[in-house]
């Protein structure tokens, strides 16, 4: 269903592990994930800006104004945020126990993401950004149960990796298929790149 949409994932599916790492992934995590949260949060301590306040790693704000005023995604503002979002599924790709090298901070590895750079003028309604977070309710309403399903299939999956070594291969399709449908709804109404409604679907 989704193998047209400008936005894909696909992880290659590891045919063996090592139990070491995988008893101990959440804590070799941590320094990876360390710099994740550098990148993508950063908070403010200002008398003019409340201290709870921060800034998301991922430009949207500045692209819904661009693309809204201006008709215009800067690419370099593009670029950032495509390789930013696959940073981070490398690393979560890694926490979820679905790869086992460790998280590049540059390299694809086995996380394979296309993201298409979108043509703003032709492809894109210049007042759609600003309803876009009302649009995904639906999807974000119906992925709550998956990703519970996900944290689940995920302790599950250590256990079972920890007895045999391998990732059981349907519950790995459904962890890969639920990153799948949270990037699509991601590109639609954060990233901005398209105007095509995500689908309800775990598939490529």
């Amino acid at each position: 269903m989704g193998n047209n949409y400008p936005a894909t994932l696909t992880i290659d599916y590891p045919e063996k592990a090592n139990r070491l790492t995988v008893f101990f992934r959440f804590v070799l995590a941590i320094p990876i994930m360390i710099i994740l949260g550098l990148l993508s949060y950063h908070g403010h301590n200002s008398e003019h800006i409340p201290e709870e306040s921060f800034w998301v790693g991922i430009l949207i704000a500045p692209t819904l104004l661009m693309i809204v005023f201006r008709r215009k995604y800067p690419r370099w503002w593009f670029d950032w945020n495509v390789q930013l979002t696959k940073f981070s599924l490398r690393v979560f790709s890694y926490l979820l126990l679905l790869r086992h090298e460790y998280p590049s901070t540059d390299e694809e590895q086995s996380v394979h993401i296309k993201i298409e750079y979108p043509d703003v003028e032709n492809d894109l309604n210049q007042w759609l950004p600003l309803v876009k977070w009302i649009l995904v309710l639906p999807h974000i309403i119906v992925l709550c149960p998956i990703m519970i399903g996900v944290m689940f299939s995920t302790i599950f999956a250590w256990i079972t990796i920890l007895l045999t070594g391998k990732y059981p291969k349907k519950m790995f399709d459904f962890v890969v298929g639920a990153l799948r449908w949270v990037l699509r709804v991601q590109t639609y109404a954060l990233l901005l790149i398209t105007d095509k409604y995500p689908p309800f679907s775990l598939s490529e």
